[in-house]
């Protein structure tokens, strides 16, 4: 979820004037909406000092430095939950009870390359892209029926309201479904590594030859896992469940952006600050938009785990069985309280994160000679 937010304030950056929570918003959301006086890019030639560079960019250091611990610390998490999707298990003990007999503590942390690898990629270009649908659409909104949506959220007092839900619900649907080409490969990459010991057990191959197939997935690292996908199924293997991807994290972008900037400024305006949002307004929309997201659109991640799953069995030109989507269904919400866990650890750990390399490199500032 892989699918984020943005500060709604055009001339709010990654500038020395930021609060620490406006900072927050920036770097773990959207990048800055104005461009700031550049620096060139940092090289070895350059007389640019390399910690004038991270000074200038470390909304972008520190989120993506957050990004790879938070996802690192949570991936246990994720990978029970995506267990509990793909196999039955008693409940969330027992996938403990049994990854940890049969893979070891190893076991939970299979397959964490990929993500680490893929999450500031993602995010960076998710976050761009969400930066600027919104302000498009914000601009057209303002043009075409005279409401401007950024200054109305960024007015003490204020609520949200259709325009807002609109504009943001829209921008984020436009993020989500332009990420999907870059985060499907990884995603599915993670996905076999996760499951590829249970993968290999007999009861789940339907015949000799997808055993063996699924033999040859079994621990494996991440760059091996990859090229065992385009082995078996080509290059296009890479993004078996594509659709389901995409249906995914349109939707679920959406809703992640909307719930976001609405229960931020709702919190916000209850809290009656005048200025930047305060830590723990901006901290609580976080975790929550991860929550309401995930919940909603749990039952298409299922269809879409289930078919990856399935689909390595099978290599290139086996047909494999299409898997339906059904909501409230148990079955498909499997994992689901240890995915909300996920998220909710996920952002506590980056909020956290965050602020603690933000004040490592505003001290560079002090360095002589700058």
């Amino acid at each position: 979820m892989s699918p984020q937010g943005g500060s709604n304030n055009r001339s709010s950056g990654g500038g020395n004037t930021s609060t620490p929570a406006s900072s927050a918003i920036a770097a773990s959301q959207a990048p800055a909406g104005s461009p700031a006086p550049s620096l060139p890019p940092f090289s070895s030639k350059s007389k640019v000092p390399p910690q004038r560079w991270v000074k200038r960019y470390r909304t972008e250091v520190s989120a993506s430095l957050s990004s790879a611990i938070s996802t690192a610390c949570a991936f246990p998490l994720d990978s029970v939950k995506t267990r509990m999707q793909t196999y039955k298990y008693d409940g969330f003990a027992d996938c403990l009870k049994h990854t940890y007999a049969n893979e070891g503590l190893r076991g939970f942390f299979r397959g964490v390359t990929a993500p680490l690898a893929s999450v500031t990629i993602v995010r960076t270009i998710s976050f761009s892209i969400y930066q600027r649908a919104k302000y498009i659409y914000s601009d057209w909104l303002s043009k075409n029926f005279g409401f401007d949506v950024l200054k109305h959220v960024n007015t003490h007092g204020t609520y949200p309201n259709l325009w807002s839900v609109a504009c943001f619900g829209a921008a984020g649907a436009t993020a989500g479904s332009c990420i999907t080409v870059i985060a499907c490969p990884f995603e599915l990459t993670k996905l076999s590594a996760q499951v590829s010991v249970l993968l290999s057990e007999k009861t789940q191959c339907p015949d000799s030859r997808s055993r063996a197939v699924a033999s040859s997935y079994q621990n494996k690292g991440t760059l091996k896992t990859m090229a065992n996908i385009i082995r078996h199924r080509g290059l296009t293997g890479l993004y078996t469940g594509y659709r389901l991807h995409l249906l995914r994290d349109t939707l679920g972008t959406s809703l992640y952006f909307i719930t976001y900037e609405s229960s931020k400024q709702l919190l916000t305006t209850f809290a009656g600050s005048a200025t930047q949002p305060s830590t723990l307004p901006v901290f609580i929309a976080g975790g929550l938009c991860g929550i309401v997201s995930w919940s909603l659109i749990y039952p298409i991640d299922s269809a879409k785990s289930i078919y990856q799953r399935n689909a390595l069995l099978y290599s290139k030109g086996q047909k494999v069985k299409p898997v339906k989507i059904h909501f409230f269904q148990r079955q498909m919400y499997r994992g689901l309280g240890v995915s909300m866990t996920r998220s909710c650890v996920l952002n506590a750990i980056f909020f956290s994160s965050f602020e603690f390399w933000k004040k490592r490199i505003d001290k560079l500032e002090d360095k002589p000679g700058w």
